[in-house]
């Protein structure tokens, strides 16, 4: 179907969101920003985990993800993206292949031809 945009790489991994419970925590919130979490998601410095899996996150990791509060994220979790280093590093921990960034994707090749 034209016009319709392929979904993100993120609700087919979540890598990321169950990676460590140390990973999930706020850093450059305001309070404002953090009290729009609900509080059932929220532990004292961060995301309240279960074992090293943020709470919010829903589905199973790999196949198919979405996060609870994505409209009030805080920013550690908008700042992995897919493809960069962090996001790579939770998808190895999970057996899942890298993903290229945008950036490196539009990338082109240059070969130097050396003639003697």
């Amino acid at each position: 179907m034209a016009g319709l945009q392929d979904p993100s790489p993120c609700q087919s991994c979540g890598a990321c969101c169950s990676f460590s419970a140390d990973w999930p925590r706020f850093t450059l919130e305001e309070d404002a920003a953090i009290a729009r979490i609900p509080e059932a998601f929220v532990a004292r410095s961060g995301m309240r985990c279960i074992g090293d899996r943020c709470s919010a996150l829903q589905g199973k990791i790999g196949e198919s993800t979405a996060c609870q509060v994505y409209d009030v994220r805080p920013d550690v979790c908008r700042a992995c993206q897919p493809g960069d280093e962090e996001c790579n590093m939770a998808r190895q921990r999970f057996g899942m292949p890298e993903l290229e960034t945008e950036a490196a994707s539009k990338r082109t090749s240059v070969v130097i031809k050396v003639t003697k």
